[in-house]
């Protein structure tokens, strides 16, 4: 069963990608992400994305510029995320068959990404806007309008986040820190899909 939740992966390491992507997968999170500012990212990407990739949707996180668009893509990603609404990062991405998810955290960055053809929209910082303010946002977008949160959502409020109108989540550092080992992320990764699979019913 696929989850709507992106592992978060800053900071991994290409030494690392097979076996933390083996234990993510394994505990129901197909979705991965390596931010750009992580150690050799595009290796990571790399990797992932040729072990992963057929059952997996692999890419990068932190994305701002076209030709890392063309560069993630050039190692088999299929993902980009942002953390903000550059319109000719989202067109460069929908110009590839990219999935993307830009940052957004306004109606007007919104509703820009989604014209420029984003797939989904990243709402951040979660934290700051919280469930009541995705409440607020939700019913002026479009139907069928995919929004993940990002930042201050976790197991801890999967629930609250998917009563205000969160379709997913993108998980950073309650799943994934540098240093942790295969079977400290395999744990957490097990215990976010039990926590989102108990928030959903």
């Amino acid at each position: 069963m696929s989850r709507p939740i992106i592992a978060i992966l800053r900071g991994l390491r290409p030494t690392e990608a097979a076996d933390v992507g083996a234990a993510l997968i394994d505990a129901g999170i197909d979705k991965i992400e390596v931010p750009l500012n992580s150690p050799d990212p595009l290796e990571s990407i790399g990797i992932l994305a040729d072990k992963y990739g057929e059952k997996s949707l692999i890419g990068a996180g932190t994305v701002l510029a076209t030709d890392q668009v063309e560069a993630v893509a050039g190692v088999g990603g299929k993902l980009i995320v942002s953390p903000n609404c550059d319109i000719d990062v989202i067109k460069r991405s929908v110009r590839l068959n990219l999935q993307s998810w830009p940052g957004i955290y306004t109606p007007t960055e919104a509703f820009n990404a989604l014209k420029a053809g984003a797939t989904g929209l990243k709402l951040f910082p979660g934290v700051m806007a919280g469930p009541a303010g995705l409440a607020a946002l939700r019913p002026i977008l479009p139907g069928g309008t995919q929004v993940f949160a990002v930042g201050g959502a976790g197991p801890e409020n999967f629930g609250e986040w998917i009563n205000a109108g969160a379709d997913g989540f993108g998980i950073g550092s309650a799943l994934f820190k540098p240093g942790m080992s295969v079977s400290e992320i395999a744990e957490r990764a097990r215990k976010i899909v039990a926590a989102y699979d108990k928030a959903v019913g």
